[in-house]
């Protein structure tokens, strides 16, 4: 999920990341250039250590398997994609193979990755590679970064995939307006976060009051992300607006909408001058046997002042976050 706190200090539930979240490299990196840099702070206040990340979730990546020592691989579309990067870090991290789409193959059910000894079989893939492009005998046809066959392979049961193709319907911004309804229908209880209110323009009412206050919200294609495809009402121009609202009206169930959320704000080093920008968090969950959260996450910042957009395909940045081991009350100053 990722989560933001609002002005007057509730946290909300922006978004559900369930396909192939990422980010998590960013996260462990901060963390290590703070503790060379400020290594007396740690030590002081005790903040919780991340470290271990890499370990839980290969133990999660085995866990899904029924081998007594899986073979694990992490699926990349290749060095083009902008998170390349992670997937390298979290693959040698964990001890895994490396691999692109062609370095695997399919036989008589079974998913294997060509080495120079011959074929090896693969029990897990930790794909980061989007469910359109898995598999061309499934998805797109002409997709080049997954491998033909593996569908089959995780249908007979031969392969574990993480995360399940599938889960990405859990990151679609229309369902998201459902999941308190989800949450109350299927577990019979309330949301601990609330959800930002969601206007779902193929309501007729919805739109209508979308496209006459479309300068005060923030518009989104329901298809997009990465700060994409995204119309911030309070500094667009009245163009931008315009276009919006066509198309809205050509193809209302392409689009939601959100109230602007007033995002709390934190200290920034922006040259010499600590100043105050807006921020995000999105926490880590593992889940094997039992669920296992990060004791920390992804804080990132929107580096333009006065902007909302934290994104870091938009410019934005990100922040260490610590989580304290023991209440802030007992921690002695120095």
């Amino acid at each position: 999920k990722k989560k933001i706190k609002h002005a007057d200090g509730q946290f909300y539930v922006l978004e559900d990341n369930c396909r192939v979240p990422s980010g998590v490299s960013y996260v462990l990196g901060n963390r290590e250039i703070m503790k060379r840099a400020f290594p007396a702070i740690f030590e002081q206040v005790h903040v919780r250590p991340i470290y271990d990340y890499p370990l839980k979730l290969r133990e999660m990546l085995e866990y899904l398997s029924n081998a007594q020592s899986p073979r694990i691989v992490v699926l990349t579309p290749g060095i083009y994609n902008s998170a390349y990067f992670e997937h390298a870090f979290l693959a040698q991290q964990m001890g895994a193979e490396l691999v692109e789409g062609k370095d695997l193959l399919v036989e008589n059910g079974f998913c294997y990755m060509r080495t120079t000894k011959g074929l090896e079989q693969v029990d897990v893939i930790y794909r980061r590679v989007d469910d359109e492009f898995l598999d061309p005998k499934v998805f797109r046809k002409d997709s080049v970064l997954g491998v033909e066959g593996v569908f089959d392979a995780y249908r007979r049961g031969n392969i574990a995939i993480a995360n399940a193709p599938g889960t990405g319907v859990a990151d679609d911004k229309v369902v998201y307006a459902f999941m308190p309804e989800i949450i109350k229908y299927y577990l019979d209880e309330e949301p601990v976060l609330p959800n930002v209110p969601t206007y779902l323009c193929w309501r007729p009412k919805d739109c209508k009051y979308v496209i006459e206050n479309i300068g005060k919200m923030v518009v989104k294609m329901a298809n997009q992300s990465g700060g994409y495809g995204m119309l911030m009402g309070p500094s667009s121009t009245e163009e931008e607006r315009k276009m919006f609202i066509t198309n809205i009206q050509k193809n209302p169930r392409d689009y939601i909408a959100q109230p602007v959320m007033s995002l709390s704000r934190v200290p920034t080093l922006i040259g010499n001058d600590l100043e105050g920008r807006h921020v995000d968090l999105r926490p880590f969950v593992l889940f094997a046997n039992s669920p296992s959260v990060m004791p920390g996450g992804l804080s990132r910042v929107a580096l333009k002042k006065g902007s909302l957009i934290v994104n870091s395909s938009q410019g934005g940045g990100s922040k260490d976050t610590w989580v304290l081991s023991q209440p802030e009350s007992e921690i002695t100053h120095a």
